[in-house]
């Protein structure tokens, strides 16, 4: 909830944090992405903003056409991100 409206982060960039808050030396960019992968609610908390480090698209409820759509919508940066 705290990646701007338009902004994109990555897996490994909430991995890094979480790991941090929780005093861990590293936490796996994948455990994120299992976490974000069972929002219930996707529309609400937005996790059509999460994406790969390499700024694939990855995995989306809703299909990776829609987070596209999505990021277009809230006129994201698409310049790098591999779809």
């Amino acid at each position: 909830m705290e990646i701007p409206y338009g902004k994109v982060t990555t897996y490994g960039t909430i991995a890094k944090k979480v790991a941090k808050i929780m005093k861990k030396e590293k936490m796996s960019a994948q455990a994120i992405g299992g976490a974000v992968g069972h929002n219930p609610i996707s529309i609400i908390i937005p996790c059509h903003r999460v994406i790969g480090e390499n700024g694939n698209l990855t995995g989306y409820a809703g299909g990776i056409e829609t987070k596209k759509k999505l990021l277009e919508l809230e006129n994201a940066d698409m310049n790098n991100i591999i779809y």
